[in-house]
């Protein structure tokens, strides 16, 4: 058992590692990626158990509506702001800046 959920862990990272710069990937996105559909619950437990000075870009996922989930939303609103990433009355448009890997 804790070898697939390290090994679960180290599919997530991975692929949230791969987001680009100015892109944001849903959750569900993520889980999907990493070979684990309908496991994005799964993802924002990883993410929200990284170390505080993670260099893993966690900002780039948010939600399936396009809206940030983490508990100190500011942090991450400024974060992909600084990568351009525009938010507006609180929502990201997944047609501009969601990740497409096809």
């Amino acid at each position: 058992m804790a070898d697939s959920v390290e090994t679960a862990k180290v599919a997530i990272w991975q692929i949230v590692h791969a987001i680009p710069r100015g892109k944001v990937a849903t959750y569900g996105q993520v889980a999907r990626l990493a070979g684990m559909p309908q496991q994005s619950r799964l993802v924002g437990r990883v993410l929200s158990g990284l170390p505080k000075h993670s260099k893993l870009p966690w900002h780039r996922v948010i939600n399936s509506q396009g809206k940030i989930s983490n508990p100190n939303p500011d942090r991450q609103a400024d974060r992909l702001a600084t990568e351009g990433v525009v938010l507006l009355n609180g929502k990201i448009s997944l047609r501009t800046y969601q990740w497409q890997t096809d």
